[in-house]
């Protein structure tokens, strides 16, 4: 998960799941002594079905390849932001933490002062098979904290495949190729972007997905932007993150509907070749997959296009992690569950579970020939090295309202400048709340 917040079609209505795998005589991780049976406990929030299968999957192999350490599944948390997050923090702070937990990666982690309140794995043989981006984004500046339960996911644009076949059109690496492509495509009587403001989160794709351009203009910009010393406004190629929206709208390149739309429709659109293409995030293709299996493989993938066709590269969104509070007392158990998380095993009962979702960030695990498209589409970016992490795996300034603020300029309210200095305004207020100089 992430700010963002990762959709699914399948949210529990529940919003309590425990579930308890292994050995009915096993102690409770309440005790003190560890040289017999052992039962950790993950503690998690509630309401998304994937994760919890991939819990109870995880713990379910671990124990058959250790059965004198059992894994207790607690989905028992609050549903979603901020009050799973609230309670992470209260649980750390207060020391009631279960053994291990399930929490974002990122930026997000910063503000549970993971140095006082966490496991350090630091110095562990395990983390050196973790991608080192992944690494990055579950760590301080003197430790790290966590191993991935999910994959990583490119954010971009999805394309319908037989729209681009149909018109003998190339996979753009320029914006302006991007453009020229749309406009080939209105021409021919297709939709040539989909866009779902209806689902106002959807909206923020394009301009989120775009900071891999961003990054590449000015590789100092996360650390710039948190300290006030950069803006969206005055950045060249921050700005293009927001006029893009408005080149569409003015182009006239949009679904009719786009108001109204939702997140639903966008991928019933680009994959039954309603529309050729959607700013979309990559965990949605599972979703394509599961509703429109027909049409799975009909869906590519490709990063936002920057200036620069040799740099062309994607943003990526890394996974939920897999944490422990330093107040656990069986560190050494948790380290070894950490273990398995961070092999092959532990990717194998993954897919095994909820199927390949996106790029895995252990270095031992490798996409199996079935993988949908849209992931397979992904990996050549992660190979080259041409990713970035989002914004806010960088930074913990985000404005809380850049969803309004890009409906906005992607339905022509607001020009792209406008949107740009009002997302500077909107963060300036949510960086003094949290107290950070600059601002």
């Amino acid at each position: 998960m992430f700010a963002i917040r990762r959709r699914s079609r399948a949210l529990a209505l529940a919003t309590v799941v425990i579930a308890s795998i292994g050995l009915a005589g096993c102690s409770s991780s309440g005790g003190s002594d560890s040289s017999g049976p052992v039962t950790l406990t993950w503690y998690s929030g509630a309401g998304v079905d994937a994760n919890t299968n991939t819990m109870k999957a995880l713990a379910a192999a671990f124990h058959e390849k250790n059965p004198d350490i059992t894994i207790k599944v607690d989905a028992s948390g609050p549903s979603g932001s901020p009050d799973i997050d609230n309670v992470i923090k209260t649980k750390l702070a207060t020391g009631s933490m279960p053994d291990i937990f399930w929490y974002n990666s990122g930026s997000l982690l910063s503000a549970l002062n993971p140095d006082q309140t966490m496991l350090n794995i630091k110095g562990e043989d395990f983390v050196k098979n973790l991608d080192p981006t992944f690494v990055k984004a579950v760590s301080s500046s003197s430790g790290v904290f966590g191993v991935p339960v999910q994959t990583a996911g490119g954010g971009g644009i999805y394309y319908n495949i037989p729209i681009y076949k149909e018109l003998g059109l190339q996979v753009p690496k320029t914006w302006a190729e991007f453009m020229s492509n749309a406009k080939k495509i209105k021409e021919a009587g297709h939709v040539p972007v989909e866009q779902t403001y209806g689902d106002a989160w959807t909206s923020q794709i394009l301009t989120l997905a775009d900071y891999y351009n961003v990054q590449t203009s000015n590789p100092d910009f996360a650390s710039k932007w948190t300290k006030g010393k950069a803006k969206f406004a005055t950045d060249p190629a921050a700005l293009k993150s927001f006029t893009k929206l408005q080149d569409l709208k003015d182009a006239g390149y949009l679904n009719p509907d786009f108001a109204s739309a939702k997140f639903d429709d966008g991928l019933k659109a680009i994959a039954t070749g309603t529309a050729a293409n959607y700013p979309m995030l990559g965990f949605a293709q599972s979703t394509i997959v599961a509703n429109y299996p027909d049409n799975a493989n009909d869906v590519g993938f490709f990063g936002v296009p920057g200036d620069d066709a040799s740099e062309a590269g994607t943003t990526v969104w890394e996974g939920s992690a897999l944490y422990a509070p330093k107040s656990t007392k069986y560190p050494a158990e948790v380290k070894k569950f950490m273990a398995f998380v961070a092999s092959k095993q532990g990717c194998d009962a993954i897919t095994k579970a909820i199927g390949v979702t996106g790029i895995y960030s252990v270095k031992d695990c490798t996409l199996p020939a079935s993988a949908p498209k849209i992931v397979q589409d992904m990996l050549p970016y992660f190979k080259s090295g041409k990713v970035a992490p989002a914004l806010e795996f960088l930074s913990a300034v985000k404005g809380p309202n850049l969803a309004s603020i890009t409906v906005q300029v992607g339905s022509g309210i607001s020009t792209g400048k406008e949107g740009a200095a009002a997302y500077d305004a909107d963060s300036a207020k949510q960086a003094q709340q949290l107290g950070l100089p600059g601002w």
